[in-house]
Parts: structure tokens; C-alpha cells; sequence
């Protein structure tokens, strides 16, 4: 009996991997970085920085996050041109590095809001090498995102 029911489970686990589905989801992901491991990838790669600034509170974050960030399509672009950074504000007792200068992170909200809250969600678009910054805040659905990041990737080829 325990060798019937390990082959089954090996059957079905080896069924679902071959699948086309799990292929596109194993390809499909996106990572999310911190701000310091992101930051510092997207100057070394010369990509732009996707700061997504979002709170545990925030109902709309939480819908971006399903139903936004979580569309191939939308995976596939950021993936292609951006460095994705989750960015919560609200976390006391985290450093955030820009080059040798550290932040807490009401600081870096301040920096990247220009001193203006525009509240939750945000998103923050940098570009490292051109010393640029825009944002774009409120929820976002996948087409309007979309969008939003082609103009990010078209402002990022401007020298």
C-alpha cells in the first residue's frame, strides 16, 4: 500500500512539472527585492528601479498585488527593464543605503515623495544613471500599468 500511494503522489507531482502551465509559471516570476540588495542591482546592471511603496494596511496594495503585479504580461515587462523593489515606509529599525548615505525609511519616503506623501500605493520609477526620478501614485490596473511602464522604459532611453 505505501508503495502504491508514493507512486501515485510521484505521478501526479511529475504530471503537474511537465505541465505547460507550471513551465510558464517557473518562467513567469518575478522577484522582489529589498532596497539595499535592489538598488545596488539596478545601478551595477543599469536598469531602472520599480519601488513599489505599499503598507500592511493598504487594501488597494493588496489589490495591485493581485491584480496587477501578478499578470504575465506585467511580469514580463518589469522583468525585461526594471529592478522591483517592495518598499514598506512604515518598518522602524531598517537602513536603506544610497551609495554610502543611510536612511531610515520615513527618510527615503521623504526623498522619493520629494517631501510631498502621496500615499499608498505608489510607484517609484528611478533611473540611476540619468539621476531621475517620477512616480506615479494610486492603484493601477494591469492595462493602465502596462502603459505606465512602457513610458518609464521610453523616459529611460532619453540621454
Amino acid at each position: 500500500m505505501k508503495f502504491y500511494l508514493r507512486f501515485v503522489i510521484l505521478l501526479c507531482f511529475s504530471v503537474v512539472l511537465s505541465s505547460p502551465l507550471a513551465a510558464q509559471t517557473a518562467s513567469g516570476e518575478m522577484k522582489w527585492y529589498g532596497w539595499n540588495e535592489g538598488y545596488e542591482k539596478a545601478v551595477k546592471e543599469g536598469k531602472i528601479v520599480l519601488v513599489d511603496a505599499y503598507t500592511d494596511w493598504c487594501g488597494w496594495c493588496k489589490k495591485m498585488d493581485r491584480d496587477t503585479y501578478s499578470k504575465p504580461e506585467v511580469i514580463s515587462k518589469i522583468n525585461q527593464h526594471f529592478i522591483p523593489i517592495k518598499f514598506n515606509p512604515e518598518i522602524e529599525g531598517v537602513k536603506y543605503k544610497i551609495g554610502e548615505q543611510e536612511f531610515s525609511g520615513a527618510e527615503l519616503y521623504s526623498i522619493l515623495t520629494q517631501g510631498k506623501p502621496t500615499g499608498f500605493p505608489s510607484t517609484y520609477y528611478i533611473y540611476p544613471a540619468l539621476r531621475k526620478l517620477f512616480y506615479d501614485a494610486g492603484y493601477k490596473g494591469p492595462e493602465q500599468f502596462i502603459e505606465i511602464l512602457n513610458a518609464a522604459v521610453e523616459e529611460g532611453k532619453k540621454q
